[in-house]
C-alpha cells in the first residue's frame, strides 16, 4: 500500500526550499521597486498546485500570515503572493517597511490535501483544522497548538472559536477537515534575506 500524500515527510528537496524562501523574500522586496519578479516555476514539481500559507516574523514576532488552503495556482506563484499578502495586506499589521524587509523571516507552510476526519483521529502537532458550518470556516496550521501548549478539544474549540461558531460546534454537526504541512524557514535552510 503506497503512503497517502499527507504520510509523505520531506518532498522538497534542501534546493526547493531554498529555491521557494528566496522567490518569498524576492516578492517582498520587488514591491518597494516597483518591479515585477517571473513566476514561471523553475521545475515541474514547483508548478504542481498546492496549497499554502506564508508566516513572516519582524524580530522573532508574528508579522502576517496569508495562505490559500485551496490549490489555487502552481506552488511558486502561491509562495509568490501569500508572501507579499502576509508583509503588505494582513489587517491585523502595518504593511513592512523597506527597512524592514532586510530583518524578515519567512515561514512556508506547504499543505497536503484536505480530508474529512473525525475528531477523535486528529493528532496535535501533525494536523491542521478547517472547521466549517453555515457558511463560517476557521483554519488553524498544525504548528498552531504546539506554539500554545493545547490539546486536541482545545486545539479544536479554538479553530471553531476562529471561524466565528460556539467553542462545541466541532461536537455539534460543523465540518472538520484536516491536512498536514511541511514546515520549513529561513531559519532552517540558512537562507539570507536578498
Amino acid at each position: 500500500m503506497s503512503p497517502s500524500p499527507e504520510d509523505s515527510q520531506n518532498e522538497f528537496t534542501p534546493e526547493e526550499r531554498r529555491i521557494l524562501l528566496k522567490l518569498a523574500h524576492q516578492s517582498i522586496l520587488s514591491k518597494f521597486d516597483r518591479r515585477e519578479i517571473s513566476l514561471d516555476p523553475p521545475s515541474p514539481h514547483l508548478a504542481q498546485p498546492r496549497g499554502v500559507f506564508t508566516t513572516i516574523y519582524l524580530h522573532g514576532a508574528l508579522h502576517g500570515c496569508v495562505g490559500f488552503v485551496l490549490p489555487v495556482a502552481s506552488l511558486y506563484r502561491n509562495v509568490a503572493e501569500t508572501a507579499r499578502s502576509a508583509a503588505f495586506e494582513d489587517t491585523r499589521f502595518p504593511p513592512i517597511t523597506r527597512e524592514e524587509a532586510a530583518d524578515l523571516e519567512v515561514s512556508l507552510s506547504i499543505l497536503s490535501p484536505l480530508r474529512r476526519m473525525a475528531a477523535e483521529e486528529i493528532e496535535v502537532g501533525r494536523h491542521g483544522l478547517l472547521i466549517s458550518k453555515a457558511g463560517q470556516r476557521g483554519l488553524l496550521l498544525p504548528q498552531v497548538p504546539i506554539e500554545h501548549g493545547w490539546d486536541r478539544i482545545t486545539f479544536l474549540e479554538q479553530t471553531c472559536r476562529k471561524a466565528g461558531l460556539p467553542s462545541d460546534a466541532w461536537k455539534n454537526g460543523a465540518s472538520i477537515e484536516s491536512f498536514t504541512a511541511e514546515i520549513f524557514s529561513d531559519q532552517d535552510t540558512a537562507i539570507a534575506n536578498p
